[in-house]
Protein backbone atom coordinates (compact mmCIF):
# COMPACT_ATOMS: atom_id res chain seq x y z
CA UNK A 1 0.00 0.00 0.00
CA UNK A 2 1.55 3.33 -0.96
CA UNK A 3 1.34 5.92 1.78
CA UNK A 4 -1.73 7.81 0.39
CA UNK A 5 -3.73 4.54 0.47
CA UNK A 6 -2.42 3.72 3.94
CA UNK A 7 -3.39 7.16 5.26
CA UNK A 8 -6.85 6.74 3.71
CA UNK A 9 -7.22 3.62 5.84
CA UNK A 10 -5.88 5.41 8.94
CA UNK A 11 -8.18 8.39 8.30
CA UNK A 12 -11.27 6.27 7.72
CA UNK A 13 -10.70 4.02 10.72
CA UNK A 14 -11.86 0.46 11.33
CA UNK A 15 -15.18 0.73 13.17
CA UNK A 16 -17.69 -1.83 11.85
CA UNK A 17 -20.34 0.71 10.82
CA UNK A 18 -17.94 2.30 8.33
CA UNK A 19 -16.01 -0.78 7.19
CA UNK A 20 -19.23 -2.71 6.50
CA UNK A 21 -20.53 0.09 4.27
CA UNK A 22 -23.61 0.60 6.47
CA UNK A 23 -22.56 4.27 6.77
CA UNK A 24 -21.05 6.01 3.78
CA UNK A 25 -20.50 9.49 5.23
CA UNK A 26 -17.54 9.27 7.60
CA UNK A 27 -18.17 12.64 9.30
CA UNK A 28 -21.82 11.87 10.00
CA UNK A 29 -20.84 8.43 11.31
CA UNK A 30 -18.19 9.73 13.76
CA UNK A 31 -20.35 12.64 14.87
CA UNK A 32 -23.20 10.31 15.80
CA UNK A 33 -20.75 7.77 17.27
CA UNK A 34 -19.29 10.35 19.68
CA UNK A 35 -22.73 11.70 20.57
CA UNK A 36 -24.19 8.23 21.20
CA UNK A 37 -21.11 7.13 23.15
CA UNK A 38 -21.31 10.12 25.49
CA UNK A 39 -25.09 10.10 25.92
CA UNK A 40 -25.39 6.36 26.47
CA UNK A 41 -22.11 4.86 27.75
CA UNK A 42 -20.46 7.82 29.47
CA UNK A 43 -23.66 9.09 31.06
CA UNK A 44 -24.12 5.63 32.54
CA UNK A 45 -20.67 5.75 34.14
CA UNK A 46 -20.45 9.41 35.18
CA UNK A 47 -23.44 10.93 36.93
CA UNK A 48 -24.59 14.31 35.55
CA UNK A 49 -21.67 14.55 33.13
CA UNK A 50 -21.41 17.75 31.08
CA UNK A 51 -21.69 16.19 27.62
CA UNK A 52 -20.15 19.16 25.76
CA UNK A 53 -17.21 19.28 28.16
CA UNK A 54 -16.68 15.54 27.83
CA UNK A 55 -16.64 15.88 24.01
CA UNK A 56 -13.92 18.52 24.40
CA UNK A 57 -12.08 16.14 26.72
CA UNK A 58 -12.04 13.30 24.16
CA UNK A 59 -10.74 15.78 21.56
CA UNK A 60 -7.97 16.95 23.93
CA UNK A 61 -6.99 13.31 24.51
CA UNK A 62 -7.03 12.58 20.75
CA UNK A 63 -4.57 15.43 20.15
CA UNK A 64 -2.10 13.48 22.31
CA UNK A 65 -2.59 9.99 20.87
CA UNK A 66 0.71 8.14 20.58
CA UNK A 67 2.41 10.33 23.17
CA UNK A 68 3.47 9.98 26.80
CA UNK A 69 0.42 10.49 28.98
CA UNK A 70 0.25 13.97 30.51
CA UNK A 71 -2.95 14.14 32.55
CA UNK A 72 -2.29 17.71 33.68
CA UNK A 73 -1.99 19.02 30.09
CA UNK A 74 -5.29 17.39 29.08
CA UNK A 75 -7.00 18.76 32.20
CA UNK A 76 -5.63 22.26 31.55
CA UNK A 77 -6.86 22.17 27.94
CA UNK A 78 -10.49 21.94 29.00
CA UNK A 79 -10.38 23.52 32.46
CA UNK A 80 -11.03 20.55 34.74
CA UNK A 81 -9.01 19.23 37.69
CA UNK A 82 -6.33 16.57 37.23
CA UNK A 83 -8.48 14.18 39.30
CA UNK A 84 -11.44 14.67 36.96
CA UNK A 85 -9.21 14.09 33.92
CA UNK A 86 -7.89 10.88 35.53
CA UNK A 87 -11.41 9.63 36.20
CA UNK A 88 -12.52 10.45 32.67
CA UNK A 89 -9.48 8.72 31.15
CA UNK A 90 -10.43 5.63 33.18
CA UNK A 91 -13.87 5.79 31.53
CA UNK A 92 -12.29 5.98 28.05
CA UNK A 93 -10.09 3.00 28.91
CA UNK A 94 -12.95 0.97 30.38
CA UNK A 95 -15.05 1.51 27.26
CA UNK A 96 -12.17 0.52 24.93
CA UNK A 97 -11.72 3.93 23.34
CA UNK A 98 -8.12 4.19 24.57
CA UNK A 99 -5.46 1.84 25.90
CA UNK A 100 -1.99 2.31 27.35
CA UNK A 101 1.43 0.92 26.63
CA UNK A 102 3.39 0.68 29.86
CA UNK A 103 7.14 1.30 29.90
CA UNK A 104 9.23 -1.87 29.90
CA UNK A 105 11.56 -2.39 32.81
CA UNK A 106 13.15 -5.11 34.82
CA UNK A 107 15.47 -5.15 37.82
CA UNK A 108 18.58 -4.60 35.71
CA UNK A 109 17.18 -1.61 33.78
CA UNK A 110 16.87 0.90 36.58
CA UNK A 111 16.72 4.16 34.64
CA UNK A 112 13.46 3.54 32.81
CA UNK A 113 10.68 6.10 33.09
CA UNK A 114 7.32 5.25 34.71
CA UNK A 115 4.86 7.18 32.50
CA UNK A 116 2.70 5.15 30.05
CA UNK A 117 1.90 6.12 26.45
CA UNK A 118 -1.73 6.56 25.43
CA UNK A 119 -3.25 5.22 22.21
CA UNK A 120 -6.73 5.11 20.67
CA UNK A 121 -8.09 1.82 19.37
CA UNK A 122 -9.45 3.59 16.27
CA UNK A 123 -7.34 6.04 14.26
CA UNK A 124 -10.36 7.24 12.28
CA UNK A 125 -11.79 8.61 15.52
CA UNK A 126 -8.49 10.40 16.24
CA UNK A 127 -8.45 11.94 12.74
CA UNK A 128 -12.08 13.04 13.12
CA UNK A 129 -11.58 14.54 16.58
CA UNK A 130 -8.41 16.37 15.53
CA UNK A 131 -10.34 17.77 12.54
CA UNK A 132 -8.27 16.44 9.66
CA UNK A 133 -10.78 16.71 6.83
CA UNK A 134 -8.98 14.52 4.25
CA UNK A 135 -6.43 11.68 4.27
CA UNK A 136 -4.00 13.88 2.29
CA UNK A 137 -4.08 16.68 4.90
CA UNK A 138 -3.60 14.08 7.64
CA UNK A 139 -0.65 12.51 5.78
CA UNK A 140 1.13 15.86 5.69
CA UNK A 141 -0.13 17.16 9.05
CA UNK A 142 1.54 17.72 12.40
CA UNK A 143 0.34 14.41 13.89
CA UNK A 144 1.22 12.17 10.91
CA UNK A 145 4.04 10.38 12.79
CA UNK A 146 2.04 9.97 16.01
CA UNK A 147 -1.08 8.68 14.25
CA UNK A 148 0.97 6.23 12.17
CA UNK A 149 2.51 4.92 15.39
CA UNK A 150 -0.97 4.74 16.95
CA UNK A 151 -2.21 2.78 13.92
CA UNK A 152 0.64 0.24 14.06
CA UNK A 153 0.45 -0.26 17.83
CA UNK A 154 -3.36 -0.62 17.82
CA UNK A 155 -3.35 -3.05 14.84
CA UNK A 156 -0.74 -5.26 16.54
CA UNK A 157 -2.67 -5.12 19.81
CA UNK A 158 -5.95 -5.98 18.04
CA UNK A 159 -4.31 -8.97 16.33
CA UNK A 160 -3.41 -10.39 19.76
CA UNK A 161 -6.85 -9.65 21.23
CA UNK A 162 -8.69 -11.12 18.20
CA UNK A 163 -6.77 -14.39 18.53
CA UNK A 164 -7.32 -14.46 22.32
CA UNK A 165 -3.58 -14.38 23.00
CA UNK A 166 -1.90 -12.67 25.91
CA UNK A 167 -0.57 -9.32 24.80
CA UNK A 168 2.88 -8.69 26.30
CA UNK A 169 3.60 -5.29 24.78
CA UNK A 170 5.50 -2.30 26.15
CA UNK A 171 7.61 0.61 24.97
CA UNK A 172 11.08 1.47 26.23
CA UNK A 173 12.32 4.86 27.35
CA UNK A 174 14.94 5.73 29.90
CA UNK A 175 16.26 8.83 31.60
CA UNK A 176 19.10 8.98 29.06
CA UNK A 177 16.46 9.56 26.31
CA UNK A 178 17.04 6.17 24.71
CA UNK A 179 13.76 5.00 23.22
CA UNK A 180 12.17 2.00 21.48
CA UNK A 181 8.62 2.42 20.15
CA UNK A 182 7.48 -1.10 21.04
CA UNK A 183 8.86 -4.13 22.84
CA UNK A 184 6.96 -7.42 22.47
CA UNK A 185 7.78 -10.45 24.61
CA UNK A 186 7.22 -13.78 22.92
CA UNK A 187 8.56 -17.24 23.80
CA UNK A 188 10.92 -15.83 26.39
CA UNK A 189 12.52 -13.25 24.11
CA UNK A 190 12.12 -9.49 23.68
CA UNK A 191 11.40 -8.23 20.16
CA UNK A 192 12.06 -4.50 19.73
CA UNK A 193 10.11 -2.55 17.08
CA UNK A 194 10.66 0.94 15.70
CA UNK A 195 7.88 2.67 13.73
CA UNK A 196 8.90 5.23 11.10
CA UNK A 197 7.09 7.23 8.42
CA UNK A 198 9.93 6.67 5.96
CA UNK A 199 10.64 4.53 2.90
CA UNK A 200 14.35 4.22 3.67
CA UNK A 201 14.81 4.08 7.44
CA UNK A 202 18.34 4.56 8.70
CA UNK A 203 20.16 1.47 9.97
CA UNK A 204 21.09 3.64 12.99
CA UNK A 205 17.51 3.16 14.24
CA UNK A 206 18.24 -0.37 15.40
CA UNK A 207 21.21 0.74 17.56
CA UNK A 208 18.72 1.65 20.31
CA UNK A 209 17.67 -2.02 20.49
CA UNK A 210 21.00 -2.89 22.14
CA UNK A 211 19.92 -1.22 25.39
CA UNK A 212 17.72 -4.29 26.05
CA UNK A 213 20.85 -6.45 26.23
CA UNK A 214 21.54 -4.98 29.67
CA UNK A 215 18.46 -6.78 31.01
CA UNK A 216 18.06 -10.45 31.88
CA UNK A 217 15.62 -11.42 29.09
CA UNK A 218 17.35 -12.29 25.80
CA UNK A 219 16.71 -10.11 22.74
CA UNK A 220 15.17 -11.79 19.71
CA UNK A 221 14.50 -10.59 16.16
CA UNK A 222 13.72 -6.86 15.92
CA UNK A 223 12.07 -4.84 13.17
CA UNK A 224 11.65 -1.38 11.73
CA UNK A 225 8.04 -0.96 10.57
CA UNK A 226 7.94 1.66 7.83
CA UNK A 227 6.67 2.72 4.39
CA UNK A 228 9.03 0.54 2.35
CA UNK A 229 6.93 -1.47 -0.14
CA UNK A 230 8.75 -4.79 0.29
CA UNK A 231 10.08 -6.88 3.16
CA UNK A 232 13.82 -6.55 3.69
CA UNK A 233 16.32 -6.55 6.55
CA UNK A 234 18.97 -4.60 8.44
CA UNK A 235 21.51 -7.33 9.02
CA UNK A 236 20.71 -10.76 10.42
CA UNK A 237 18.88 -9.61 13.56
CA UNK A 238 16.44 -6.94 12.33
CA UNK A 239 13.80 -6.91 9.61
CA UNK A 240 12.41 -3.95 7.69
CA UNK A 241 8.65 -4.59 7.57
CA UNK A 242 6.15 -2.67 5.39
CA UNK A 243 3.27 -1.24 7.43
CA UNK A 244 0.72 -3.04 5.22
CA UNK A 245 2.09 -6.43 6.34
CA UNK A 246 1.16 -6.07 10.02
Amino acid sequence: IPSPALFREIWRGALPGLVSGEFTNRDVFYSSYVQTYIERDVSGMIEKVDTLLFADFIRAAACRAGQLLNVHDIAMDIGVSDDTAKRWLAVLEKSDVIFYLRPYSNNLLKRTIKTPKMYFFDTGLVAYLTRYSTPEILMNGAINGAILENYVVSEIRKSYLNSAKECLMWFYRDKDAQEIDMVIESDGKLHPLEIKRSVNPSSELVKAFEVLDKGNVPRGMGAVICMRPELSAVGAENLIVPVWMI
